[in-house]
């Protein structure tokens, strides 16, 4: 590890070079080096090697009671008493942290819905994935509800991280519980979100439209219809996944503003496609697509799962998951929330056996 590459460098160093010279802020550095990143015995551990690398090097010079050499090993042992408290600092912060995520992440998923795995004849599966590289949790949300108008969902993104996104999300997936039931049009289930953001944002003390903004996308499919409606404002286009392997992007014919932004520049429009038996409907927050490689290569969720087959919307949510961890390296940066809702095909079962889909090593071209 660098601590100790240094304190032998420093050795190396201090040996064959002149007298004039001197390896001490090596020394000196190594405890420190080793504060942030290690725990309190390797601190103390090379700390102390770093004293002793000093007292040794003057014992073999001769010169170890003198007053420099006093003053040297002074030094570097005070550094090292410096570095150890700077790791309990740093150790006691990232508790801190962690404590306050682990709250967070708790509070999150006791508000997101888990949905029935049959809803109005269509199978659905849902998925919140907590982001490993950050230390507070974001605010992407899913609900799906059976409606007098047929099944209706939202998946979301609320900009912000910690506890006050995690209350906008209660905020959101509340209105659209109420909406989804009463409201008889999907854009009007869209001005009901818009309005509880809006007393939201005044119980806040009217908080700025850019600072409590929502992605989402808001989606219907009537009782016994083979299509589905939707409005999008400003989130990833969800992703239509055919029985014969064919991806198809479903991208809003007029582009709109997130959710909590209405600026009254024109009323919500949704847009319709055709959902055919065997078909699967694909919702993700924007964790999924800005997942990066270690070249920074964005992940691509359309690309990836082009041609593949899977035997329900469970399976399919396993196998992304699974693919997107490869891509990053198992360090994710960002919260992931998916929602895959399938229409059977004719005599297709409830519950089909988990197949594994995306392997190690998968090329998608």
């Amino acid at each position: 590890m660098l601590p100790v590459a240094m304190i032998v460098i420093g050795v190396v160093f201090d040996l064959f070079t002149p007298p004039s010279f001197t390896a001490v802020p090596m020394f000196a550095a190594a405890p420190l080096i080793a504060a942030p990143f290690f725990g309190l015995g390797t601190t103390i551990r090379v700390g102390i090697a770093a004293v002793l690398a000093v007292a040794g090097i003057r014992f073999y010079t001769g010169d170890l009671i003198e007053v420099v050499s006093l003053i040297e090993m002074l030094t570097v042992l005070t550094v090292a008493v410096q570095a150890c408290v700077i790791n309990r600092v740093v150790r006691r912060g990232n508790e801190q942290l962690a404590s306050a995520r682990i709250i967070a992440e708790t509070a999150m998923r006791a508000v997101l819905p888990e949905p029935p795995e049959r809803i109005g004849g269509l199978q659905v599966a849902a998925r919140y994935e907590a982001a490993q590289a950050d230390e507070f949790v974001g605010g992407d949300l899913y609900a799906a509800a059976d409606t007098p108008y047929g099944v209706r969902l939202v998946l979301g993104d609320v900009r912000g991280k910690g506890l006050e996104a995690v209350g906008a999300v209660a905020v959101v997936i509340g209105a659209f519980r109420e909406a989804a039931e009463q409201e008889k049009s999907l854009e009007g289930v869209a001005q009901r979100l818009e309005r509880a953001l809006a007393r939201e944002a005044a119980r806040r003390n009217n908080l700025d439209a850019a600072e409590g903004f929502v992605t989402a996308v808001l989606a219907e499919i009537p009782p016994g219809a083979q299509r589905v409606r939707m409005v999008n404002r400003g989130h990833p286009d969800p992703l239509l996944l055919h029985g014969d392997g064919a991806v198809e992007a479903l991208a809003p014919s007029e582009p709109a503003l997130p959710l909590g932004m209405d600026l009254g520049v024109r009323p919500d429009r949704s847009d319709e496609w055709e959902l055919p038996a065997g078909g699967t409907l694909l919702f993700y927050t924007d964790g999924l697509s800005e997942a990066r490689d270690a070249d920074g290569v964005f992940y691509d969720p359309a690309q990836r799962l082009r041609g593949r087959l899977f035997p329900g919307p469970e399976e399919l949510l396993s196998a992304l998951t699974d693919d997107v961890r490869l891509h990053t390296g198992g360090e994710s940066t960002d919260d992931m929330a998916l929602l895959a809702v399938a229409r059977p095909a004719k005599g297709q079962p409830d519950r089909r056996r988990t197949v594994k889909i995306v392997k190690r090593g998968f090329n998608p071209e």
